[in-house]
């Protein structure tokens, strides 16, 4: 039987091992938790590599590291995904799908996904299902506290398909939950492909609380409202953990040893939206192994990748 080792009380910066020798690659991480990632773990000696939209931006986080890998990748374009996969040709020790957009209005990518889906779930959906075969031990994914907003109506494929093409009725925080939701479901589900195809990496997931990072202002921005931003900016910076407590979890759950498959690790303090990481567990519906089954199925279909079967291109 396989033990769970608890994440100590108070877990922090100061506890992660020397990195000497691993390698790290984190989406999106030019700004917010995962440059914040990419800084400490590099610190602790770390090779890292990050993806980023923009080259120009993601080069000067790898100048201020010291040293490193820059790769480019927008999470909306499959082709951009598939280039960017194409590129990874050494393994790394932990993956990290960090990148993320929040509460946005409606928009449709160029693949014809809703752009929170496209972004959160099913751009990094393929960039890991691409890159399966380059993962050494752990590949993670950031959740969010709104996956308890998520919903995917009936759960039927139809509806499915539905959420990821933004049809039908549009929440942008409705939409952003339920790609939170999305990365849950992914994570439980590919543990159980892990244990059947006996690949060697773990799943896991973390969420980072209430960070104030430049996620929070992005949907406001997009829709013009800047009194909508400067409030909920305000309102953040008085609230909300920094991006340096709020990567805790994120690094913990790449760091820490032990952890089992399908963990799920975030803050400990009130709501779970600041604190030291800890180990818990999101609402039922995110271990539904019949709608996570019928997601996986959805999003194969829609990203063309099929992880038991698609090469490495």
């Amino acid at each position: 039987m396989t033990h769970q080792n608890a994440i100590p009380s108070g877990w922090d910066i100061g506890d992660i091992p020397n990195l000497s020798g691993q390698r790290f690659l984190i989406t999106g991480g030019t700004s917010g938790l995962g440059k914040a990632a990419a800084m400490e773990l590099a610190r602790h000696g770390a090779d890292i590599t990050i993806t980023a939209r923009n080259l120009s931006k993601g080069q000067q986080v790898i100048d201020e590291i010291g040293k490193g890998r820059v790769i480019e990748m927008d999470l909306t374009i499959l082709e951009s995904v598939r280039n960017a996969a194409s590129q990874i040709t050494q393994a790394y020790d932990v993956v990290i799908l960090n990148a993320g957009v929040m509460a946005t209005p409606l928009t449709s990518t160029v693949d014809g996904f809703e752009s929170q889906m496209a972004t959160n779930h099913l751009g990094h959906f393929a960039f890991a299902g691409l890159i399966k075969d380059f993962i050494r031990h752990r590949l993670i994914t950031i959740s969010s506290q709104a996956h308890r907003i998520g919903s995917f109506d009936s759960g039927s494929r139809e509806d499915i398909k539905a959420k990821c093409l933004g049809l039908g009725e549009y929440s942008a925080w409705g939409a952003y939950g339920t790609s939170k939701l999305a990365n849950l479901l992914f994570v439980a589900h590919l543990e159980r492909l892990r244990i059947s195809n006996g690949w060697n990496f773990i799943p896991l997931a973390a969420h980072p609380g209430f960070s104030n990072t430049n996620l929070v202002l992005a949907g406001p921005r997009l829709r013009g409202n800047s009194f909508q931003e400067r409030f909920i900016g305000g309102a953040t910076s008085v609230i909300a953990q920094s991006a340096k407590q709020g990567v805790l979890p994120m690094l913990a759950a790449a760091t820490f040893p032990g952890l089992i498959g399908a963990s799920y690790v975030g803050p400990n303090g009130f709501m779970e939206m600041r604190g030291h990481p800890h180990l818990t567990r999101g609402r039922a519906i995110a271990y539904d192994q019949t709608l996570a089954a019928d997601l996986w199925a959805v999003s194969e279909e829609l990203t063309g990748v099929r992880w038991e079967t698609s090469p490495h291109a």
